[in-house]
């Protein structure tokens, strides 16, 4: 099993952006440093508690100061440009990184930053301006210029045969590094998420999110395998991800009260803000254990108990392996960034999940 990263970031809103954009460069950089595979960086346009508003700019930062980690968008919301732009800056990023970059993307669901782009704020909108983009994306990256893209239905139109000048090279934009493509990877939150069957039918690759409970990770799994059956493939365990609230700690006391009871732990905070961003979005069926189950039963001491993993290293092996019995096998199990309220405790937390809980559950 791999070790992954992903932060959206999440801090408090009297933090200084200019403090905590350096903070989650840090744990990119230390994550590098303890080998962790991946790190998925997230995007917001108007919620400064999420202070990367564009994951390519935060992460071409990390280039020169990685080694060997693979940099992720987690995600590039593909609703909030065009996708001309968005190919012509993933395939410019794919080669600023030499290949270390897996394109992460997601149609953007934060009913502000929809607002804020004048877009219609209804999500079957963002969900369709995502599926037309991604197909005018790929179709950039296969094609040669003047590419002429003009599918059905599609409102995206790419040609550049009016203006192109073959002999140097106008009207040609850039091919990634990776051969096809980079792999694409997608967040998946809803339970039996249909998405996740047109992910297995195209071969982009599926990241569980840490916000939903682990009973219905086998449903995110039934429908990938069902999208591979479709495209005459079959799933192969190694490309799921599942993503988990993890606090490993040297004692079970420090653990438990900075992962979950401390007034001032950052994973209470997280859940805090969590819990009420679902809620008011009518999402927060996540967080139930059957769909009828009533909204008073979704409460903040539940959603820690029951989402967040803390411990020491015996008890965290024991929890991750448990949530493997419970979801079936998956390739990579991605750690979820917090804001750092006490540094010395974030670094050590990751330091132990890389050098003593992934050796141990790698030997089972």
């Amino acid at each position: 099993m791999r070790l992954g990263y992903f932060t959206m970031p999440l801090h408090p809103l009297h933090r200084d952006p200019a403090v905590t954009l350096q903070e989650d460069r840090e744990a990119v950089i230390l994550a590098d440093k303890l080998g962790f595979h991946d790190a998925f960086v997230g995007e917001h346009l108007t919620d400064p508690e999420e202070n990367v508003t564009n994951s390519f700019i935060f992460l071409a930062t990390l280039i020169g100061e990685t080694k060997a980690i693979r940099l992720g968008t987690g995600t590039s919301n593909l609703s909030h440009s065009h996708p001309t732009l968005i190919a012509a800056h993933a395939a410019m990023f794919d080669h600023l990184a030499k290949g270390r970059f897996i394109f992460g993307i997601s149609p953007g669901t934060l009913a502000s930053d929809a607002e804020a782009l004048g877009m219609s704020l209804a999500m079957e909108e963002r969900n369709k301006l995502f599926s037309e983009a991604i197909d005018v994306i790929l179709a950039i990256w296969a094609r040669d210029a003047p590419y002429d893209i003009d599918f059905p239905g599609n409102r995206f139109k790419v040609s550049t045969a009016k203006t192109q000048v073959p002999a140097v090279g106008r009207g040609r934009m850039y091919k990634p590094y990776q051969k096809p493509r980079p792999e694409i990877v997608g967040t998946v939150v809803a339970p039996h998420s249909k998405g996740v069957i047109a992910m297995g039918e195209r071969d982009f690759h599926p990241m569980s999110a840490n916000f939903l409970l682990p009973h219905w990770l086998p449903s995110h799994w039934r429908n990938y395998a069902e999208g591979k059956a479709r495209a005459g493939k079959k799933a192969d365990p190694a490309d799921w991800r599942i993503a988990r609230t993890i606090f490993v700690a040297d004692d079970d006391k420090v653990a438990e009260a900075y992962g979950r009871r401390d007034g001032n732990s950052p994973y209470r905070y997280y859940w805090d803000k969590l819990r009420a961003n679902m809620m008011r979005a009518k999402r927060h069926v996540i967080f139930k254990r059957r769909e009828e189950e009533d909204d008073s039963a979704v409460t903040l001491e539940r959603l820690v108990d029951e989402l967040v993993i803390a411990g020491s290293v015996d008890k965290v092996v024991d929890d991750i392996l448990a949530l493997r019995e419970q979801a079936g096998d998956f390739g990579e199990i991605v750690y979820a960034g917090m804001d750092w309220v006490d540094p010395a405790l974030a670094r050590r937390s990751m330091e132990l999940m890389a050098t003593q809980v992934m050796p141990r559950i790698n030997s089972r």
